[in-house]
């Protein structure tokens, strides 16, 4: 297996789960994803019958109601990490935020109609990322652009002569006494 394959839980609208490995990028084609589940079989899965792919640490199979353990799907403050700061809402009603990167990548997933990556908003839970097909979303919010704090700008210089430069210009000559 190469090593750009990660581990992936694949949830349907259905409601079941199937795990397996995927690479990060460029595996839908066709409309169809080929899936290498864990006994070394690829099986093809239509784009329209998965909700969304959650790239995760462990597989959780014992679990088999939340395997992903994605259990926030919304952000309790504003995130802290750059981002676009989305809002979805699938076709089954439910809704989920996450950050996406601020590049043309964005632009790009949606004009080749795959769908988006996200940062989850718990980041130190199982998942790492999630990709949501396009064909699942019904309404998409943009709720912030979210960068880093810039630096302050210096302050351009002064055109106007200040006062304390004519104190020290009309000085008395030293050989002079005043009366």
């Amino acid at each position: 297996m190469s090593s750009a394959h990660k581990k992936v839980i694949v949830r349907r609208f259905t409601g079941d789960t199937l795990p397996g490995y995927l690479p990060l990028s460029g595996f839908a084609r066709n409309r169809a994803i080929d899936l290498l589940d864990l006994s070394g079989r690829v099986i093809s899965l239509a784009v329209n019958d998965i909700k969304h792919i959650c790239y995760v640490r462990d597989y959780n199979l014992n679990d088999t109601a939340n395997p992903e353990r994605l259990t926030r799907r919304t952000f309790l403050a504003k995130p802290r990490t750059e981002g676009l700061w989305l809002r979805l809402t699938f076709r089954s009603g439910d809704l989920l935020e996450g950050l996406a990167p601020i590049d043309l990548t964005l632009a790009d997933d949606l004009i080749n109609d795959t769908g988006l990556q996200l940062t989850p908003p718990d980041v130190r839970s199982n998942t790492q990322r999630i990709f949501v097909p396009r064909t699942s979303i019904t309404d998409l919010q943009l709720l912030a652009v979210i960068t880093s704090p810039s630096r302050r700008k210096p302050l351009p210089a002064s055109s106007v002569p200040s006062l304390q430069e004519d104190l020290f210009t009309n000085l008395i000559p030293p050989n002079s006494r005043p009366n």
